[in-house]
């Protein structure tokens, strides 16, 4: 979307491929969580965002895995996954055998400009003379995440919703050459991670992102475009349902016997976990690994090596020698209500989250793609 509202103000090699308005102002606003789905189940509580998906609005399709690392890197770059090689939530470094959390959990090892070689559209924006202006929270604007993906742009941050709307309205009042603003919302995810979708919380949330969203429409100068969408949709899983796929029993065997066989690293996230098989693994154990799984959970989760998920179109048309070894051999996709942890790895924390993603389903995968022009 970045790339297409960039095109629309003029930049040389952005191709227009969302047919953005020509213009010199436009604002695109990630809101993160905001899946098709769950916007047309809980319409009533969005008015503004309601209409704009019914006069006009379109389904775009997110990225696999339906993370935000992995979407806001595609949106910045305008590249799959496969190219830009931000391949998931966690990720292994192949050269360095080590497990990245490449949303917050950057080590100084890790050089996001290595990690992510390719152009932003901030960047090329920048050259062009376009303003490339991004609003988003304080503690964004040097994460490794920024600096991989969405680097290039002057950074204006906001605490609050509000304010962050506030500083969008601002720049784009205040423009004198031609202006990209991207404008980042989490408060709807970071809500539907902790009480689910549909809680008290998450609604709440949502009546005010599409608040903030009147509000900026509204208010912006005329000629301007204002485009808003989600990086992934979003599902409940049922404690119940979030599995230690890694779990021992009192007598130190494995609760889930042969998950793990031959297997040295674990990535992914719990909607789409990344298998990573030891060097010493043979044939018949990885395949002995992949019946495990199968047996166990076949029916509510489809389960793919690395070079059927890659003919699948799973990480995108195109995927580069350097990024082939950070996705996982063997891939466990939940198509059911089902998430699967490492508890080994991960926090305690992390099992009392509510609101998952990261597969490739309808209801991860489709967002809106919704428009005003002033």
């Amino acid at each position: 979307m970045l790339t297409s509202a960039a095109a629309a103000l003029g930049v040389p090699g952005c191709a227009n491929a969302l047919g953005v308005p020509a213009t010199r102002r436009v604002v695109v606003a990630l809101v993160d969580g905001l899946g098709r789905g769950v916007l047309k189940r809980f319409s009533g509580h969005a008015p503004t965002l309601r209409a704009a998906m019914a006069d006009g609005g379109r389904v775009l399709t997110a990225a696999t895995p339906t993370t935000t690392a992995a979407s806001l890197t595609s949106l910045g770059t305008g590249l799959d996954v496969g190219e830009h090689g931000v391949a998931g939530y966690d990720v292994l470094d192949p050269d360095r055998g080590v497990v990245v959390n490449m949303l917050g959990g950057w080590d100084e090892a890790t050089d996001p400009l290595a990690w992510q070689p390719h152009p932003t559209v901030f960047e090329r924006a920048m050259e062009a003379g376009v303003d490339a202006v991004s609003v988003s929270l304080p503690e964004f604007e040097h994460s490794a995440l920024t600096r991989a993906g969405l680097r290039g742009s002057r950074f204006v941050g906001g605490r609050g919703l509000l304010a962050r709307a506030g500083h969008a309205e601002r720049v784009l009042t205040d423009a004198r050459v031609p202006t990209l603003v991207y404008f980042y919302v989490n408060e709807l995810d970071k809500a539907g991670h902790r009480d689910g979708v549909g809680s008290r919380s998450w609604l709440h949330a949502l009546e005010e992102v599409d608040a903030a969203l009147r509000r900026l429409v509204s208010r912006v100068p005329a000629g301007t475009v204002v485009l808003a969408t989600g990086d992934h949709g979003m599902v409940d899983v049922a404690a119940s349902r979030r599995v230690d796929y890694a779990a021992l029993g009192d007598d130190g065997a494995p609760v889930r016997p042969g998950l793990l066989a031959g297997v040295a690293h674990t990535a992914g996230e719990p909607r789409l976990v990344q298998l990573h098989f030891a060097p010493t693994a043979t044939p018949a154990e990885r395949e002995g690994t992949r019946r495990a799984w199968e047996d166990a959970y076949g029916d509510q989760a489809w389960i793919l090596t690395r070079d059927e998920a890659v003919a699948a179109g799973w990480f995108g048309e195109r995927v580069a020698e350097r990024v082939l070894p950070r996705i996982g051999d063997l891939l466990v996709a939940c198509h059911g209500e089902l998430a699967f942890y490492d508890g080994r790895r991960v926090s305690p924390r992390a099992f009392a989250m509510v609101g998952q993603h990261g597969s490739p389903t309808r209801a991860e995968r489709e967002v809106p793609l919704l428009t005003w022009r002033r």
